[in-house]
């Protein structure tokens, strides 16, 4: 049955159904869940219709699944160029080429991604870094973001979907909060009583993804895209009784107005330091009574008579 979804799934994703050939890929999963070769195929499903932050979750989990998969590497690769993930996507273009040193395509994006992380780093240098005490608390349920640009490959089948994506989007398994400082934003999942090794956690430089998978119990995905860019290498987390806490290290002290990226989001503000010298100390009102000298309140009063 799932081999043929799957054969469907080509035809259709080779006719330029790529909705269609998602849906099919989604259901030959749900009967074989640990096919590593259904992940990486629905994975360029959703890079051709640009729902790039999916595309890398389903390539992760065909990595996790068959870690010897080359092709997996080139289209997390290739959906993480489109989110402007450079370095991650050069990992994962690196891992590629060794797996398949014949490609020359991997050592051409690899060139690609050196320079775009040449100008953003030139561009980060260019602006001067401001810490700050500010503390901002927020809270976020919104679910994972809708990506953005499209995407290319030379080979021939991919993957993704299934039927309840067509529905109405289900109300989340596991409540999310997060809250910020200047150089890191914490999120929380409130997950109690996982076993850690049923919890995996990504960090890619704006990418969070978060997947709790407890056998018998539907799997928990939570896969945004950042507001903000991090620094994966700085990121961290920790499963606890009752939740799993995510600490990501912000690559700019910026203000997040929110925990996910959106077209719409307002430009974000640096947390500028007050300054110690040069602007005067705040007054307070005093509690404390006055105090009055009544002999001089009189002679100023004979004086004035």
């Amino acid at each position: 049955m799932a081999t043929d979804l799957e054969k469907k799934a080509k035809e259709a994703f080779i006719d330029d159904y790529f909705e269609l050939a998602y849906d099919l890929y989604s259901q030959a999963i749900e009967i074989s869940p640990n096919s590593a070769e259904l992940f990486a195929d629905r994975a360029q499903a959703s890079i051709k219709l640009q729902n790039f932050t999916e595309a890398v979750a389903d390539a992760n989990r065909a990595i996790e699944l068959e870690p010897s998969m080359s092709k997996a590497y080139w289209r997390k690769a290739t959906a993480c160029m489109k989110l402007e993930e450079y370095e991650t996507a050069k990992v994962a273009l690196e891992k590629g080429a060794s797996l398949a040193p014949g490609d020359s395509r991997f050592t051409n994006l690899i060139k690609e991604c050196e320079e775009r992380i040449a100008e953003e780093t030139g561009e980060l240098q260019k602006q001067p870094l401001e810490t700050g005490p500010t503390n901002v608390v927020s809270t976020n349920n919104v679910q994972p973001a809708t990506n953005i640009s499209s995407t290319e490959d030379v080979e021939t089948v991919m993957d993704v979907s299934n039927e309840a994506a067509m529905a109405a989007p289900a109300r989340p398994k596991y409540r999310h909060e997060f809250y910020q400082k200047p150089e890191e934003v914490v999120v929380t999942v409130f997950a109690k009583g996982i076993p850690a090794k049923n919890v995996t956690v990504d960090f890619g430089e704006q990418i969070l993804s978060v997947s709790i998978d407890v056998p018998g119990e539907e799997a928990y995905h939570f896969q945004p895209r950042l507001f903000g860019k991090i620094i994966p290498a700085k990121c961290r987390y920790e499963v606890l009784s009752t939740k799993v806490e995510i600490r990501l290290a912000k690559a700019e002290p910026i203000q997040w107005s929110s925990l996910e990226f959106s077209k719409g989001a307002v430009v974000p503000q640096r947390v500028n330091t007050p300054s110690v010298s040069g602007s005067p100390r705040p007054t307070y009102p005093s509690s404390k009574p006055t105090r009055v000298d009544w002999d001089k309140l009189e002679a100023q009063v004979k004086k004035e008579a």
